[in-house]
């Protein structure tokens, strides 16, 4: 039986929102920006569709659309539809507020966060289905949009068309594979997405042709690594005290599959969360049994510290490389 959150009854799949545009430096900052500034206001969705919003982001209509997408499903804004109201989220003020961890999107530590929030979340369909699902490291373009068909109709998915499917897909590839400049477009149009730095989905050089990057991944902090477990942990099994070393590397959702790490790797990473957390982690590898156990619920502030650590240390490394 196939499991994870895009079989179960009643998911409900999000196949678009993006207008074919894949996220880009900037736009999350311009719009936590837009939104803290009026948040005070009563109904202040406006900042998105309001007259005014195009010259207040410099870009088109549809790119706004887009923007206010990326900032939405990457956690950096909230929408309450009930009260008519966009906020921002204590993760948005942590990152891109002045003064905050990096708002200029500078640490990879960021682009982790922001990867795990649209791949190790259940939100965008097909980024979940590819990181999750797909049962090989190489693939086609072809070969992700007949995937994604395919679950659409066996789970009856409304307004999956091929052709939604087929954009969703092209988008995806666009967020983490470089693009070859066209040079018909504009200076938007050649901006890369951040997530391309991951270096997760590499062109192997024939057409349509990529492949998953598994294997260590050296710029994926421990702070990072144990905020995603620490989602992962209070999505899908909140009440529990341990976690196997297999569903924290092999289900669908869980960090050793959003970050293509080996088994080795989730292993080095498990073991320095035990240091970053403080022994609130603790991994165990008695009698044979892989487990990480987990001694308290773990806290906002918590996971906080971990992130801060994680730039901290990446900024320190800057200052070493600049004047060491």
């Amino acid at each position: 039986m196939l499991r994870g959150p895009l079989y179960r009854d009643g998911y409900p799949p999000q196949l678009s929102g993006h207008e074919t545009f894949p996220i880009r430096y900037g736009w999350l900052k311009k719009a936590f920006d837009a939104v803290q500034g009026t948040v005070d206001e009563e109904d202040n969705r406006q900042v998105f569709t309001g007259p005014d919003a195009i010259a207040r982001f410099g870009v088109g209509k549809n790119m706004v659309a887009s923007m206010r997408h990326w900032a939405t499903v990457t956690g950096i804004i909230e929408e309450d539809p009930a009260r008519r109201h966009i906020s921002t989220t204590s993760l948005g003020r942590l990152i891109f507020s002045d003064g905050g961890l990096d708002p200029y999107m500078e640490h990879p530590a960021t682009a982790w966060l922001l990867h795990w929030h649209l791949c190790g979340r259940d939100t965008k369909t097909t980024w979940f289905w590819a990181f999750h699902h797909y049962p090989s490291v190489s693939f086609e373009r072809d070969t992700l949009v007949q995937g994604i068909q395919k679950l659409a109709e066996e789970r009856e998915w409304p307004r999956a068309s091929v052709d939604t499917i087929r954009r969703d897909v092209s988008c995806f590839i666009r967020t983490y594979v470089v693009q070859a400049p066209s040079g018909v477009g504009g200076y938007e149009d050649g901006l890369e997405s951040p997530l391309t730095e991951l270096g997760l989905i590499k062109a192997t050089g024939r057409r349509d042709g990529f492949r998953f990057v598994r294997g260590s991944k050296p710029s994926l902090g421990p702070g990072v690594f144990g905020y995603a477990v620490t989602d992962y942990w209070q999505q899908h099994f909140p009440s529990a005290n341990t976690l196997s070393f297999e569903s924290l590397t092999h289900e669908p959702g869980s960090p050793g599959r959003a970050f293509l790490l080996e088994e080795n790797d989730v292993v080095d990473m498990l073991t320095a969360l035990e240091d970053v957390s403080r022994g609130v982690y603790q991994w165990s590898e008695t009698a044979g049994l892989k487990q990480l156990i987990r001694r308290q619920p773990v806290s906002e502030a918590e996971t906080t510290e971990w992130l801060q650590k994680d730039h901290l240390h990446y900024g320190q490394l800057e200052l070493s490389r600049a004047f060491g």
